[in-house]
């Protein structure tokens, strides 16, 4: 009896490198589900990424497309300017929610207002990662981080952010959804966002954003079970999962 092979490595993951990723973390099940769409859509040619700062810097050891290094939050502008030269190109950011929500706030605001024609990938996982834990604009209340030990109050430090709600309540995006990749059936749909995302784009309908709910299992102090449990009971209560912007 021959064996079929039904499940490998996507041709756009670059070589075989060991990942700087903690157990646990849902930057690679990003990274794949995006690999595998660049491969689905025969894209990998024409497709150009911002790499930031933080844990996703490194992206460009794993995904074999060309990369741009954009200063701290400054991804949206560094993708408008290269979209609006190259717009035969399919351009992508990939920001964590310090990277986006808190010192690329007004990038990531201005692009969308103005509809930029790029996607946006927002992986949001409720703090500062690379850098030690500190409290990001995401932070839960309550949730501890090295710069809340008590938890976060808001008295001191403001409520969460929820950018897809913020981002929806501007006229010209033409696609806002939040997913998650907590589980199989998460991840399903979070495939499917992202590949809206970038067919939106090549329909030059505009400005496309998917926050995608990770874990970050060492700042928040929890083994990879437990971090994906508490994603879907504290996180999701507060940034639900949907679709806040559709212009079909």
């Amino acid at each position: 009896m021959s064996e079929t092979k039904i499940y490998s490595k996507p041709r756009s993951w670059m070589k075989d490198v060991h990942t700087h990723y903690c157990p646990g973390c849902g930057h690679g099940i990003a990274h794949r589900l995006i690999c595998e769409l660049i491969d689905e859509l025969d894209i990998q040619k024409d497709t150009l990424s911002m790499a930031p700062v933080g844990c996703a810097a490194m992206m460009y050891d794993y995904i074999d497309i060309d990369y741009v290094e954009a200063p701290h939050g400054r991804a949206p502008a560094v993708a408008t300017g290269i979209k609006r030269v190259r717009p035969d190109k399919m351009v992508f950011t990939y920001q964590g929610d310090g990277d986006l929500a808190s010192i690329g706030m007004a990038e990531i605001i201005h692009a969308a207002n103005r509809g930029e024609n790029f996607t946006v990938i927002f992986i949001n996982n409720a703090i500062y990662g690379m850098t030690g834990g500190q409290m990001a604009p995401t932070t839960l209340i309550g949730q501890k981080a090295t710069t809340c030990p008590l938890g976060r109050d808001p008295r001191l430090a403001g409520y969460p952010i929820r950018m897809c709600e913020l981002l929806a309540s501007l006229e010209t995006p033409a696609y806002i959804e939040r997913v998650s990749v907590a589980k199989p059936k998460y991840i399903i749909k979070a495939k499917a966002a992202i590949k809206k995302g970038f067919e939106y784009q090549m329909q030059n309908r505009g400005f496309s954003f998917i926050e995608v709910l990770s874990t970050c299992p060492t700042n928040w102090g929890m083994n990879p079970v437990k971090a994906f449990e508490w994603q879907m009971e504290t996180m999701m209560p507060y940034y639900p999962l949907g679709v806040f912007k559709d212009y079909e």
